[in-house]
């Protein structure tokens, strides 16, 4: 979990745009830009509407340039804020970001590996094939997007890897064969996904289906990609006797918190399951957006985790892991910190 050291100050130094609707953003620490992991991310401090917010951003590329880290924010104007909030910065904003963090590792030794982006998931896909190659690593990236022009960082891709690079334009020729893409894979092979929630979920099932092992599956999530746009509901919580309104543009993990009711977090990309919660009634459905359960648990809708999931309805009943440890005040929460 995040410590308060993690925190350090930060310049933005430069903006450049990728595509229409992707902005590559260079981070300069005040204490220079120490080396990271391949598939590595920060926590970026934000005011989303007038409240504060973390965000996280995949590093790009395997090490810092010019003592500086650089991320990439593809604009959605549906989505909760975050990238509304990092387009308006300027060069010259003082910043508070975290220190490189990663639930995305790269391991060594696979026979072969296949990097598989979705649109903006290329960004730490970008670090592990640059460190790939050093390594002279067997390996492919498979880059799926809508159409080229929508595609970051596809020249350099192209100049870096030459026949490794695979270009998939949904535009051009539809979506990847996964099942062919994964049964073309030598045994004992690897695949690293990072990408919109519908391609990690195919990505699943075909791996499942080629008979591959889980553990060969690597995945990230963009944290916010769900079946459906973000619209508010209300989250009722019977035994604290509390309903809470959920904003199209705020999780269930941040309202929670607001109200008061600290919930433990890590990631905050659905990925490592620690906010997690149980589910007694749903008014609606659930959309789904992490990576943590699996598509059985989807299914049954007993537990969510509340950094990403949502509700396309207008409510869900849930009970927290406060278990009454602690005097809980009249019309507040318990009394739990919040470690993120």
């Amino acid at each position: 979990m995040q410590r308060d050291d993690d925190w350090i100050p930060a310049t933005l130094r430069a903006t450049r745009m990728l595509t229409p609707g992707i902005r590559e953003f260079t981070l300069a620490p005040d204490a220079g830009a120490a080396a990271y992991a391949p598939g590595a991310h920060l926590r970026i401090q934000l005011q989303v509407n007038g409240r504060p917010a973390i965000r996280h951003y995949s590093l790009v590329g395997a090490r810092p340039q010019d003592s500086a880290w650089r991320i990439a924010v593809q604009r959605e104007d549906a989505g909760r804020g975050g990238s509304r909030a990092m387009w308006a910065l300027e060069p010259g904003d003082r910043l508070t970001i975290s220190r490189p963090r990663s639930h995305f590792d790269l391991a060594p030794g696979a026979p072969e590996i296949l990097l598989l982006a979705g649109g903006i998931g290329i960004t730490p896909l970008i670090g592990m094939a640059e460190a790939l190659l050093r390594q002279r690593a067997r390996f492919r990236l498979l880059y799926a997007g809508r159409s080229r022009g929508s595609m970051a960082y596809l020249p350099e891709l192209g100049a870096l890897l030459g026949d490794a690079l695979v270009v998939r334009a949904e535009d051009e020729a539809g979506r990847p064969d996964l099942r062919q893409a994964f049964a073309e894979l030598a045994p004992g092979a690897e695949a690293y996904v990072c990408g919109p929630i519908g391609l990690l979920e195919a990505a699943r099932r075909a791996w499942s289906a080629a008979g591959r092992p889980s553990a060969g599956l690597v995945f990230e999530t963009f944290g916010s990609s769900g079946h459906a746009d973000p619209r508010a509901f209300t989250v009722r919580i019977p035994r604290l006797g509390r309903d809470i309104d959920v904003p199209a543009d705020g999780s269930m993990l941040e309202a929670l918190e607001a109200a008061g009711i600290g919930v433990l977090s890590d990631c905050r990309r659905g990925e490592c399951g620690l906010c997690a919660v149980d589910v007694l009634a749903v008014e609606g459905r659930i959309d789904h957006r992490d990576v943590f359960f699996s598509d059985r648990q989807h299914g049954e809708n007993r537990r969510l985790c509340a950094c990403v999931s949502r509700v396309v309805g207008n409510s869900i009943t849930i009970d927290p892991p406060w278990r009454g440890d602690a005097p809980l005040a009249p019309g507040r929460g318990p009394a739990v910190a919040s470690p993120a």
